[in-house]
């Protein structure tokens, strides 16, 4: 069977996603990806079931992060004033 060559007004590709991809650049943002990296984590399944969207992930880390920063200067207010426990 041999296949059909599309003509313009065949075309059923919307006009907002005709682009000219005869600009384009490979590979245009690779060197930046490997010398800064990304900013995309995997989580584990089981830790995806108890967050539904980026939103209480980012949520859940930043409280662990206050929590954390809260505790530091506790530790560092104890071990100024000489208290040992």
């Amino acid at each position: 069977m041999k296949s059909k060559k599309l003509t313009a007004t065949e075309d059923d590709l919307r006009a907002e996603y005709d682009v000219d991809f005869t600009k384009a650049e490979r590979g245009r943002y690779a060197q930046r990806l490997k010398t800064e990296g990304s900013n995309l984590v995997l989580i584990e399944p089981e830790l995806a079931q108890s967050f539904p969207d980026a939103a209480s992930v980012n949520a859940a880390l930043r409280a662990m992060v206050e929590f954390a920063q809260r505790s530091a200067q506790l530790t560092h207010a104890s071990a100024a004033s000489g208290v040992k426990r």
